[in-house]
């Protein structure tokens, strides 16, 4: 986890912390990313080289497309800062997009014992919070 974060980005988590339980602070976290960044097919490959971009403060800056494990990322951080979650409590699965295609989510487990699937990636193609990426839907 990173120590100094990007100010808005601090500004987000201060109220991510006034959620009032573990899903009303995922769900916020969700709307966040979702309406900040998004999946493109072709950019995936197109732009390979911003793959090995971890920079806080240069994955904040952007808007628009990033690739999964990036916008996971900043999701992990979002999610642990806020107190309602701990690192263990975010796991990094993996599929295959359209049967061919390396793709990363993550999986969130709730006190209550229930996991949900998140990807900020797929949102844009119709994922919906809950499900993630994968075959031909």
């Amino acid at each position: 986890m990173p120590k100094d974060l990007p100010k808005k980005m601090q500004e987000i988590i201060n109220e991510l912390k006034q959620s009032s339980n573990q899903e009303q602070c995922l769900q916020k976290s969700y709307e966040v990313m979702t309406s900040r960044y998004r999946g493109y097919r072709f950019r995936t490959y197109t732009r390979l080289l911003q793959i090995f971009t971890f920079n806080i403060q240069k994955l904040w800056s952007r808007t628009g497309f990033i690739h999964c494990h990036n916008a996971n990322y900043l999701m992990r951080i979002l999610l642990v800062k806020s107190g309602f979650f701990n690192n263990n409590d975010i796991k990094n699965k993996w599929t295959l997009v359209w049967y061919v295609s390396p793709h990363q989510y993550l999986q969130i487990k709730l006190h209550n014992g229930r996991y949900v699937n998140i990807d900020i990636w797929g949102a844009v193609y119709g994922t919906k919070f809950g499900n993630y990426a994968h075959g031909f839907h």
